[in-house]
């Protein structure tokens, strides 16, 4: 163990969930590198299931320069991320993947990077100069490059020299950071993203080539609700941070649901020959019901009812929502018979008079979630 008083202290946030694989060997890495600082590692685990955070609580028995954090019922990168860098001890802070993609020297370039620039952040780029990419298929390295230029567009004209707003491998200057660390938005879609999108553009940042590594052990955590998330937070900066960002995916969601029932209501009119009252109120429901499921899997997936919960939360989200769904009903129906005859326009009218009572009273209500 490196006893030096006079070397700055490095703290390095190694964010993990079912990572047993991959852990141990990078913490090894790290604590053998060649390098100019006394090292802390915090290991932040949201609770994996494999068995993680008890590998990390022995090497951290043993070695006090490893911390562990293991979070129960609260998880996300964005969230696992921030935690580690608040609760770090070091001025100057590195953040890494622990899936094997990083490489443990890299994390030292970026840090050298800072301290020698005298900047407040500097990232390992995917995109930069001389950088390889030698973990990611075709398709999700053009997914990662669509999802850079949005949001380079999104973000403040101080960062368009940066070519990866969703590196995850990054080094931060606390002293300078910590006030805009301690405000990111624990639910967004990628820490770097969300820090810049609130730091209006104040920061000195940088970057230095990334050599993407094939993932050692497991499976990649990019799923369709990361997706989802960058979506939200595109929209979320859009709106200069003004609408919430459970209420844009409640809206979204919602959106799919004007689909379900535009869709429902024209297929029952068209073939069971049902008239439009006839029609609207089981398209209602039919939508309805989606909305609750889509929703249960992307808005409120850290409350996500499942098995028998799933159910006695559809009997709430219903139960909660009749009272709107009635109002659909009543508010489409006159505006059908007493305003205009059109199908489309009725049902809409309707659908947005209850958004915010079902926003509201389904967050409260159904997912336990103000």
């Amino acid at each position: 163990m490196n006893n030096s008083k006079n070397k700055e202290l490095l703290s390095i946030v190694l964010p993990t969930f079912n990572e047993r694989q991959n852990i141990l060997p990078l913490i090894t890495k790290l604590l053998t590198l060649d390098q100019p600082y006394e090292l802390e590692l915090l290991v932040i685990d949201d609770n994996s299931d494999d068995g993680t955070h008890y590998l990390v609580k022995e090497v951290a028995a043993q070695d006090p320069r490893v911390r562990l954090i293991r979070r129960v019922g609260r998880s996300g990168l964005a969230s696992a991320i921030t935690e580690g860098l608040l609760n770090a001890t070091g001025d100057i802070a590195a953040v890494m993947d622990t899936d094997g993609q990083h490489e443990a020297n890299t994390v030292i370039e970026t840090v050298n990077k800072l301290t020698n620039r005298n900047l407040d952040l500097v990232a390992g780029s995917r995109f930069y100069n001389g950088s390889e990419i030698l973990g990611l298929s075709r398709r999700r390295t053009s997914g990662s490059s669509i999802a850079n230029k949005l949001a380079r567009i999104s973000l403040p004209k101080q960062y368009k020299h940066l070519t990866d707003y969703m590196s995850g491998c990054l080094a931060i200057n606390l002293r300078t950071c910590l006030s805009i660390v301690s405000n990111v938005d624990v639910n967004g879609f990628k820490f770097l993203y969300e820090l810049l999108a609130i730091s209006k553009g104040c920061l000195k940042v940088s970057e230095v080539p990334l050599r993407f590594q094939p993932r050692s052990s497991g499976e990649s955590k990019l799923d369709l609700a990361i997706l989802w998330d960058f979506l939200v937070s595109l929209i979320h900066t859009a709106s200069l941070r003004l609408l919430p960002r459970r209420a844009i995916s409640f809206a979204l969601v919602g959106s799919t649901g004007v689909v379900v029932q535009l869709l429902t209501t024209t297929l029952l009119m068209k073939v069971w020959l049902l008239t439009f009252e006839q029609a609207l109120p089981i398209a209602v429901v039919i939508a309805a019901t989606s909305n609750y499921l889509i929703n249960n899997t992307l808005t409120f997936r850290a409350q996500r009812l499942k098995g028998i919960h799933l159910l006695k939360g559809l009997l709430k989200f219903l139960l909660v929502a009749s009272l709107p769904v009635l109002a659909n009903v009543g508010v489409s129906t006159a505006f059908y018979t007493l305003i205009i005859r059109n199908e489309f326009w009725a049902q809409i009218i309707g659908i947005i008079v209850v958004f915010v009572w079902n926003y509201a009273a389904a967050s409260r209500f159904v997912w336990n979630s103000p």
